[in-house]
């Protein structure tokens, strides 16, 4: 048995075992724009932060072991991948790479997936600061560092729906 066959996060990301409601990783992945909207409780499990959730009682808090195994586990990693893709889609976002760079820019849906997050005091900006934390912590900087660029712009570009306390919050998740 691995040290980390216990650990709720692991468990959930290495496809072997549920979310404290019972829900599988590829559950919530294919859940439609709607469901992600609306659900607030599965954000703690797709990126999940070393302190306790104020929303979720049921969170899984972030061990320092959880965070190395993700680190040296590349299959975990690409499943979190997996799930920022799913949230990037759900923001009107996509990564792209090349040549070992990473950036994430609007897609051309941006216009109609931005109605649901980008105004003043949303609660999808909590989500993307754990997003943005997430990512750094669990071995996915790159990401982490691209969607804050991201972000960066499209604040600049609405500076009316990001205030800057939301941007400072996302700065201090990389930094």
């Amino acid at each position: 048995m691995r040290d980390d066959d216990a650990d709720p996060i692991v468990r959930f990301y290495r496809l072997e075992g549920a979310d404290a409601r019972g829900r599988l990783l590829s559950d919530i992945l294919g859940w439609d724009d709607n469901r992600l909207e609306s659900v607030h409780d599965y954000i703690q499990w797709l990126f999940p932060l070393p302190e306790p959730s104020a929303f979720n009682p049921f969170a899984p808090i972030l061990s320092e072991a959880t965070v190395r195994t993700f680190q040296h586990d590349a299959s975990l990693r690409a499943r979190l991948a997996q799930a920022l893709a799913r949230m990037l889609a759900f923001y009107g976002l996509a990564e792209t790479t090349r040549r070992g760079h990473v950036t994430i820019e609007p897609t051309a849906d941006f216009p109609a997936r931005s109605r649901n997050w980008l105004h003043a005091g949303n609660h999808n900006h909590l989500r993307l600061t754990r997003i943005l934390t997430s990512l750094r912590l669990l071995g996915l900087e790159d990401q982490s560092r691209a969607l804050l660029a991201c972000l960066e712009r499209v604040a600049g570009d609405h500076p009316h729906a990001i205030s800057s306390t939301t941007l400072a919050y996302w700065k201090r998740a990389v930094a």
